[in-house]
């Protein structure tokens, strides 16, 4: 569980060696990464618990950043920060599959029904999952599934009809001309090539 309800300073006497600035000339590009373990008993616990810290110094910042995970898993620090930060990933997508998807709504009276309305919900959260993680244009690289969805998928579109064709005139002021052909693109390399029998 996150750790954040003791005095900071009491924390930072155990992790003080990592605190110093590193020694040598400060990287430009890169962040470099501490982790320390340590027990620790705060004044309402029965016993003494695993601290995990991480001390993260950035390029052109002065201080460092700290934070602080309570666990009682045994694997390496690293390994246990990595593990909560996946959680918090995790927790993120349930939350953007709600507010989303809106996978919380089954108001089916019927267990099978609902059943397979969440397992449609699913179906359409990993398809915009595999739409966002294909190689979209740069500017799409922070669109979150809302975005995707109402900016890509529910966009107005004028159906104009010619005598051998049909042509789709989308509007340009969120999605370019380019990005559409480059997000095309990534769709047509993820087919595979024709299986002939």
């Amino acid at each position: 569980m996150p750790f954040g309800c003791e005095p900071n300073n009491v924390l930072r006497q155990h992790i003080e060696h990592l605190l110093r600035r590193p020694v040598g000339r400060p990287s430009q590009s890169k962040i470099k990464r501490f982790f320390e373990d340590f027990q620790y008993q705060a004044a309402l616990w029965q016993k003494a618990r695993r601290v995990v810290a991480k001390v993260e110094w950035h390029p052109a910042e002065l201080f460092p950043r700290v934070g602080f995970v309570v666990t009682n898993m045994a694997m390496g620090a690293h390994w246990v920060v990595r593990f909560y930060n996946r959680q918090g990933t995790a927790e993120q997508a349930i939350k953007e599959g709600k507010h989303a998807i809106n996978w919380t709504r089954l108001s089916c009276k019927r267990l099978v029904d609902n059943e397979v309305r969440l397992q449609l919900h699913t179906l359409a959260y990993n398809l915009a999952a595999i739409l966002r993680n294909i190689d979209l244009p740069e500017e799409m690289h922070g669109w979150t599934l809302t975005s995707l969805q109402l900016k890509r998928i529910k966009m107005g579109a004028r159906v104009v009809r010619h005598a051998r064709t049909i042509k789709f005139q989308l509007s340009e002021t969120t999605i370019t001309k380019t990005m559409m052909t480059t997000i095309l693109a990534s769709i047509a390399r993820l087919r595979g090539p024709p299986q002939w029998t």
